[in-house]
C-alpha cells in the first residue's frame, strides 16, 4: 500500500505531462491552420466560423456530417490500434478498407432478393473477411519471407486502389457502362437510418460496439493479453511467457484487416451505396493519426475519430461557405500526424516502435 502511495505522484505527473503534450499539439494545429489561412489570403474569422458550423453548428451538421465521417475513421483507427498494439506497423488499412467495400459490393448482387436481416450481416461479414484476407497477404509475406509489413501494406494499398478501379470499369460497373462505378445498392440492403431526415445510420452503434468489444478483449481475455505482451516485447513474450509469437502476430494482423474491411463495408452499406474510384479519401491513412492520438486505446479511438470527423466535415463547410479550399485542412491534418508522432516520441512511449525492434521469435507455445 505504501508503495502505491509513493508511486501515485509519479503517475499523476506522467498523466499531466501527457495531457500537456496533447494540448500543445492541439494548440499548434490551431496555429498552423490560422497561419495557412493568412498565407493563402483568406479571412481567419469567417473561415474558422464556417469550420465550426460545418462540424457542430447544427444537429444536422453533427449527425449527418461529423458522425458519418467518424465511422470509417473509427473502424480504420481500431484496425491500426490493434496492429500497433501487437507491434505491427500495419499501414494498409486504406487498402483493406477498399477491399472490404469491394467484397460487399460484389456480394450485394446475388443477395439483392434475400431478406435484409440475413443479407446485411452477410455483406458486413464478407467485407470484414475481405479486409482480413488482404491483410493476410502481408502477414504471410512477413512470416514466410521476412518482408517488412510497413512496405508490403503500402504496396497493397496501391494494388487495392487499382483493383477497385478495374472492378468499377469492368465486372462491377453499372449497367449503362457510362460511369466508372457500381450499380446503386438496393434500398432494402442499406443500413437503417437512425434519425429520420439525417444520414445517421446504424454503422455508428456498430462502431461503438466494436470499440467496446475490442477494449474488453484486450483488457480481460488471455488472447488479448498475449497480443499486448507480444507488442511490448516479442522475445520476452516467447521466452518468459511461453507465447506463440508468430501465431499471435498473425491473428492480430488478420483482426486488424477485418476491422478495416468492416469499415469499408459499413461505408458502402450506410453512405455511398455504390463503389467507385476514390471511394476512400484517405481514411486508412488518417486512421494512423486517429490511433496515435487515442494512444491506441479502443475507446479513445471513438473520441479521436470524432475529432477528425469534425475536421473533415468542417473543411467541406469552409470550402462551401468561406471559399477556402478544403486542402488547407488536409495539410493541417498531415502536419498534425507529424506532430502526434513527435509527441509520441517526447512522451517516451513510442507506439510506433514498441515491439518492432526485431522479428518475432519463432518459438513459443
Amino acid at each position: 500500500m505504501s508503495h502505491l502511495a509513493s508511486d501515485l505522484p509519479n503517475r499523476t505527473r506522467e498523466r499531466l505531462r501527457q495531457t500537456g503534450v496533447l494540448l500543445a499539439v492541439a494548440a499548434t494545429a490551431l496555429l498552423l491552420l490560422v497561419g495557412l489561412l493568412v498565407l493563402t489570403g483568406h479571412a481567419v474569422g469567417p473561415a474558422l466560423s464556417a469550420l465550426v458550423r460545418g462540424a457542430v453548428g447544427s444537429s444536422y451538421a453533427f449527425t449527418s456530417a461529423t458522425l458519418v465521417r467518424m465511422v470509417p475513421l473509427g473502424f480504420a483507427g481500431l484496425a491500426v490500434s490493434l496492429a500497433f498494439r501487437a507491434g505491427l506497423l500495419n499501414v494498409g488499412a486504406e487498402g483493406q478498407l477498399l477491399m472490404g467495400a469491394a467484397a460487399a459490393t460484389a456480394m450485394s448482387l446475388p443477395l439483392a432478393n434475400v431478406n435484409p436481416w440475413l443479407a446485411i450481416p452477410i455483406l458486413l461479414l464478407c467485407g470484414g473477411l475481405a479486409g482480413a484476407g488482404w491483410a493476410g497477404v502481408a502477414a504471410l509475406l512477413r512470416a514466410r519471407f521476412g518482408v517488412l509489413e510497413v512496405i508490403s501494406t503500402i504496396m497493397l494499398n496501391f494494388l487495392a486502389l487499382y483493383v477497385t478501379g478495374y472492378l468499377v470499369r469492368g465486372p462491377l460497373q453499372e449497367p449503362t457502362r457510362i460511369n466508372p462505378q457500381s450499380d446503386t445498392l438496393p434500398s432494402a440492403l442499406q443500413l437503417p437510418v437512425l434519425l429520420e431526415g439525417t444520414r445517421l445510420h446504424a454503422g455508428v452503434p456498430l462502431l461503438v460496439l466494436a470499440a467496446v468489444l475490442m477494449w474488453w478483449w484486450l483488457s480481460h481475455t488471455a488472447s488479448g493479453f498475449r497480443v499486448r505482451a507480444v507488442g511490448a516485447s516479442p522475445s520476452a513474450a516467447a521466452s518468459a511467457g511461453g507465447i506463440n509469437v508468430p501465431r499471435t502476430v498473425m491473428l492480430a494482423f488478420l483482426g486488424s484487416g477485418l476491422l478495416a474491411g468492416l469499415g469499408g463495408a459499413v461505408e458502402y452499406l450506410g453512405i455511398t451505396f455504390a463503389l467507385y474510384e476514390n471511394f476512400s479519401p484517405g481514411y486508412g491513412y488518417t486512421a494512423i493519426a486517429v490511433a496515435l492520438l487515442a494512444r491506441l486505446h479502443p475507446l479513445g479511438v471513438l473520441a479521436s475519430a470524432l475529432v477528425f470527423g469534425a475536421l473533415d466535415a468542417g473543411a467541406n463547410a469552409m470550402q462551401r461557405d468561406a471559399g477556402v479550399p478544403n486542402v488547407v485542412v488536409s495539410v493541417v491534418v498531415a502536419l498534425l500526424i507529424l506532430l502526434i508522432v513527435a509527441a509520441d516520441r517526447l512522451l517516451g512511449q513510442s507506439t510506433l516502435t514498441r515491439g518492432t525492434s526485431g522479428r518475432p521469435a519463432e518459438s513459443g507455445t
